[in-house]
């Protein structure tokens, strides 16, 4: 190499340096920041540049099972073993102490007291599972569902465990699952939000918004909280006095802006995010109201969901806007039962009977009715329906006296039907007691990577650059879908 040259090169790694350092580095920052928002670090699901409206539809890593996620939250903690994990030689041993390592809210145990399962098992459909008298309805529907006995977290407390089962993270300031799908796939509907949240009628789950919450990414991309009843989404009307015509012209000007930008080679990706927004506001002022709107249903749909009945009717409302959201090609919607504190959700410390039969009792046939519905539609093929909570409960008792039982984060059950999922199976196993997972023990993150596979996203592709990493809904480690209850 010449003289000339080597200077020319010397010359201009120092000029890179010196852009690179000077500012206290804050030159960088900003570098990073621009190459960031035109794509350079990001990965969505095809590996493309983040485009000018951040919702817009993107193509799948691989062809999808599913196209749109119903997860059905049981806020508080069910119990496996009164439900869907039968434990036949917990029978007749009611108040016997026996060792067993338990931890929850009440810290770290090696003994309790056996509180025997207070629902009888029955056994349902061509499968013959078995599931307690708490779902009757659902028992009627085990043949399209893939009961997951072998889950494991890594928190026994609610706030933690809440944040891990939405986001992957027990620390809040993560993407939640939702946010995830909004960003990797974008939104089929560009006038409804790409990520529906429906809380319970007695409130949010603690910790709040944190579950649905965008995290690190663009609030673009968070969770939507829509009402099943009065006006769908709070705040959303203008203000007094303005008019469709001014609000349109006010979006027309900051389009013309962002374009002005793109055309110049240096759109600004912020922009963008905010003109997005203001266009689906604009939009849901109009297709809202009218996806939650229930006059249009039929009488015999009301009666399958128990619309009309005062314990079923806030879930059945919300399961039937569900199905109707997915209609409209709403990518993830969540749906929470139970809210509040104490016996206002799953969270049964005290009466576990009182608590299960309240909770059950008013989800059990809107459940059953939206996996019926789906199915009759052609939908429950395309979409994919998860059950269940943030953790499963104990086999002992918390106290000295009750049937209540502590959290139990060691094993417990959810559930998966359609989207792709095979039916009629069961996965992985508890111990005699249902204490924690001994066969085939999954993690919330396989659960994760599960849904985004249905949805066909590579869940160790899907990346977001943030804080100098390619950051993962299913962390840093590569980690497999349940290809056992996969079709």
């Amino acid at each position: 190499m010449d003289k000339n040259k080597k200077k020319k090169n010397f010359c201009g790694r120092l000029r890179r340096e010196f852009l690179w350092q000077s500012g206290a580095g804050f030159g960088a920052v900003a570098l990073s920041s621009m190459l960031g928002q035109d794509g350079f670090f990001g990965s969505t699901a095809q590996g493309a540049k983040v485009s000018a409206n951040p919702l817009a539809e993107k193509p799948p890593h691989f062809a999808p099972k599913a196209k749109s996620v119903i997860f059905l939250f049981m806020y508080g903690g069910p119990s496996h073993i009164d439900t869907f994990d039968r434990k036949p030689e917990m029978t007749g041993r009611d108040g016997q102490t026996v060792d067993v390592k338990t931890f929850g809210r009440g810290g770290h145990r090696n003994q309790g007291r056996i509180v025997e399962p207070r629902w009888d098992f029955k056994q349902y459909g061509e499968c013959g599972k078995h599931v307690s008298s708490l779902f009757p309805n659902l028992g009627g529907c085990v043949d399209d569902i893939a009961f997951l006995h072998s889950m494991t977290a890594d928190s026994p407390i609610h706030g933690s465990a809440m944040l891990m089962m939405n986001s992957g993270k027990i620390l809040s300031g993560s993407p939640a699952l939702g946010s995830w799908v909004n960003f990797g796939l974008g939104t089929v509907n560009q006038n409804l939000p790409g990520f529906v949240v429906m809380l319970d009628q007695k409130g949010g789950p603690i910790s709040g918004a944190k579950n649905w919450s965008s995290g690190y990414m663009p609030a673009t991309y968070a969770g939507t909280v829509l009402r099943s009843k009065g006006s769908p989404i709070l705040d959303l009307a203008p203000p007094e006095g303005t008019s469709r015509e001014v609000q349109r012209a006010m979006l027309d000007s900051l389009g013309e802006m962002n374009n002005r930008h793109l055309a110049a080679n240096a759109g600004d990706a912020d922009l963008a995010a905010r003109i997005s927004s203001y266009e689906l506001a604009y939009k849901m002022q109009e297709h809202a109201p009218e996806a939650t709107d229930l006059s249009d249903e039929d009488e015999e749909t009301e009666k399958l969901y128990g619309l009309n009945n005062p314990q079923t009717e806030d879930f059945a409302r919300r399961c039937i806007i569900a199905r109707r959201l997915v209609e409209r090609g709403v990518r993830c919607i969540q749906l929470y039962s139970g809210g509040a504190h104490n016996d206002d959700n799953w969270d049964a410390h005290g009466d576990l009977e009182k608590n299960h039969n309240k909770h059950a009792g008013a989800t059990d046939q809107p459940i059953a009715a939206l996996l019926k519905d789906l199915k009759r539609r052609g939908l429950l093929e395309s979409t994919l329906v998860v059950w269940g909570g943030e953790f499963g409960r104990q086999p002992t008792a918390e106290y000295a006296k009750g049937s209540g039982r502590d959290h139990n984060s060691y094993g417990f059950t959810m559930w998966m039907a359609g989207g792709g999922i095979k039916g009629g199976i069961s996965v992985g196993t508890t111990d005699e007691l249902g204490s924690a997972a001994v066969e085939k023990p999954f993690h919330v993150k396989h659960l994760h990577a599960t849904i985004l596979n249905q949805l066909g996203m590579d869940p160790n592709r899907l990346s977001y650059f943030y804080s100098g990493l390619d950051q993962k809904l299913v962390g840093v480690e590569h980690v497999d879908p349940i290809h056992e209850v996969i079709a």
